[in-house]
């Protein structure tokens, strides 16, 4: 019997994933210090999420989601990932 040979799959091509990006350290510190935040103040996105393995953030990572928007067009918005 043949082994079954599992298909790769890049979640950040579909189409309902919008982009993410792990925000570099010193940007991060400067958008927590605009917003008047602690990092953990931000939604938090999981270590083990299916985006965030796929771009590499660990946890501490602020991450940049750029969503479509119907009404304003392009929002950004930030999570803070967390392990488990």
């Amino acid at each position: 019997m043949m082994a079954r040979q599992k298909k790769k799959f890049n979640i950040l091509e579909h189409e309902l994933v919008p982009r993410h990006e792990v925000v570099p350290p010193q940007e991060a510190a400067r958008i927590l210090r605009e917003l008047g935040i602690r990092p953990e103040q931000l939604p938090w996105l999981r270590v083990t999420d299916p985006v965030a393995r796929a771009i590499g953030a660990k946890p501490g990572d602020i991450v940049r989601i750029y969503r479509k928007s119907p009404t304003s067009g392009e929002v950004v918005v930030y999570r803070y990932v967390v392990g488990y």
